[in-house]
């Protein structure tokens, strides 16, 4: 694969990452949701939510993400892109362990170090085109 192929997929799944961390961000923001609240609380949670900088900022990054994605997919064939997202899963998991204090057990590192793995494969096996 060649260097900006690989810089195009990577923008993409570090933009999908950074969305979920903002969603994540907005989310917590609201607490726990819970749809038994009654309809007049939990449209008032979702209009407030709708406003949060932490949604609205991972709604953009989806929407960028799209279209880095899109110009990636032109480049790459979709076999060799897809499975480079699961870098995300790592890219989040990381930073969630670091901004939120989720928690990295052995189990969890060693579910990251098969996706490492995984995704050098795949990127050894795409072709040149």
């Amino acid at each position: 694969m060649k260097a900006l192929d690989f810089l195009w997929i990577l923008s993409g799944v570090v933009l999908n990452a950074v969305a979920q961390l903002l969603l994540k961000a907005g989310a917590a923001s609201a607490g726990q949701i819970t749809l038994g609240a009654g309809a007049h609380a939990l449209w008032a949670t979702a209009l407030g939510l709708a406003r949060h900088p932490g949604i609205l900022g991972g709604l953009a990054c989806y929407v960028i993400s799209v279209v880095v994605w899109i110009v990636a997919l032109s480049r790459v064939e979709v076999s060799v892109a897809y499975p480079m997202l699961s870098i995300g899963y790592v890219l989040n998991a990381l930073l969630a362990w670091w901004l939120f204090g989720e928690t990295l057990n052995a189990q969890r590192w060693l579910g990251i170090g098969v996706i490492m793995v995984g995704v050098v494969l795949v990127a050894r096996s795409g072709s040149n085109t």
